[in-house]
């Protein structure tokens, strides 16, 4: 497009950042946990390797039994309506869980965990840079107490995105 139409074309459209624009008031309401309102986080663009997304697929298929365990609480809106993507690829990552209406990534480590500190710190620090959260637990606390384990979760999302 040349001169007059781009600028009508671009008048237009949304604006790109700054979601939500000045006057329009308060960020909508994603949830609300215990009467408190919990506002959506505008992340407003998150990299994808294309390359990742049939490994993202088969994880999603198999599954491990604390992830399933995990998406069987929180899958289609059972935890306070809030919507969970599973096995989601960001950037040259793949994460357990993310909520995108929070920008809030959930990782569920198991032992393979523990000899691989470094890469966790690194991975951590890419999604920080991004404006992501992280909120992590561990396998054994999905295996031995799910209910605790989303009270916590609940706790941090009360903490952190309220």
């Amino acid at each position: 497009m040349a001169g007059k139409n781009y600028k009508a074309s671009f008048e237009q459209s949304p604006p790109s950042e700054g979601w939500p624009q000045a006057g329009v008031g308060k960020p909508p309401i994603l949830t609300i946990i215990d009467s408190t309102p919990i506002k959506r986080r505008q992340i407003s663009y998150l990299e994808v390797n294309k390359n990742l997304r049939n490994r993202a697929r088969s994880l999603r298929k198999m599954g491990n039994k604390p992830e399933i365990v995990f998406w069987q609480q929180v899958h289609k809106g059972k935890f306070y309506n809030i919507d969970f993507d599973r096995q989601r690829v960001i950037g040259n990552y793949i994460v357990d869980f993310y909520i995108k209406g929070l920008g809030l990534i959930i990782e569920i480590n198991g032992s393979s965990h523990n000899e691989k500190v470094e890469y966790d710190e690194r991975r951590e620090k890419y999604f920080k840079d991004l404006g992501l959260q992280v909120w992590k637990t561990t396998s054994s606390e999905v295996m031995m107490d799910v209910e605790q384990v989303l009270e916590n979760l609940k706790t941090f999302i009360l903490k952190n995105c309220s």
